[in-house]
C-alpha cells in the first residue's frame, strides 16, 4: 500500500486527525503529509470531510430514505445524463449507479416523510427515463462509515467465582 492509500485510509476512518498525527502514525515528515493531502484535495481524490451524527439521540422527527430507481438509459448517453438530472436536486444526499434489479440507488437527506413522498411523486417519477421507484425509509441506523450507532449494553449479570 502506497503512502497516499495509507493517508486516505486514516482520514476515511477519522477525518479529524491532524497532519501532525498522521505524520507520527506513518513515520513521515509533517510537511510531506501536508503537501500530499493538499495534492489529494486538488486532484479531487479527497472530495470533502464530514461529520456522522446519530440523529436518534436528538429531538429531530425527520427521516432518511433510500430510493431505488429503474431507468431507461438513452442511446449514446448511457446513465450519466439521467444521473445528472437527479444528483443536482438538493434533496439528494448520495447517488450510486448499481447492478441488480435497479439502476440507481439514491440516499435522501433527512426530511419530513411528506417531503420525501412529494420528492418521489412530483420530481423523480416525472422524469421521462424513470421506469419505476422503490422507496425505503431508514428506521434505524446501526453502522455507517465503520462507526457503530448503537451502544453496547453492559452485562448486568452477577459474576460468580
Amino acid at each position: 500500500m502506497d503512502i497516499n492509500e495509507k493517508i486516505l485510509k486514516l482520514l476515511e476512518r477519522d477525518s479529524r486527525l491532524t497532519h501532525h498525527e498522521i505524520a507520527v502514525l506513518l513515520g513521515e515528515d509533517e510537511a510531506f503529509i501536508s503537501k500530499t493531502i493538499k495534492e489529494l484535495e486538488e486532484k479531487n481524490i479527497i472530495c470533502g470531510y464530514t461529520t456522522l451524527v446519530n440523529w436518534e439521540k436528538t429531538n429531530s422527527d425527520m427521516v432518511s430514505a433510500i430510493i431505488e430507481l429503474r431507468v431507461n438509459p438513452q442511446r449514446g448517453q448511457g446513465f450519466d445524463r439521467i444521473a445528472e438530472k437527479i444528483y443536482n436536486f438538493p434533496e439528494v444526499k448520495a447517488m450510486y449507479l448499481t447492478s441488480g434489479g435497479y439502476d440507481f440507488l439514491i440516499e435522501m437527506q433527512k426530511a419530513p416523510i411528506r417531503e420525501i413522498a412529494n420528492f418521489v411523486s412530483s420530481r423523480l417519477s416525472i422524469i421521462e427515463e424513470v421506469q419505476s421507484t422503490a422507496t425505503h425509509v431508514i428506521l434505524k441506523k446501526y453502522k455507517d462509515h465503520d462507526t457503530l450507532f448503537i451502544e453496547k449494553e453492559h452485562d448486568k449479570r452477577e459474576f460468580i467465582s
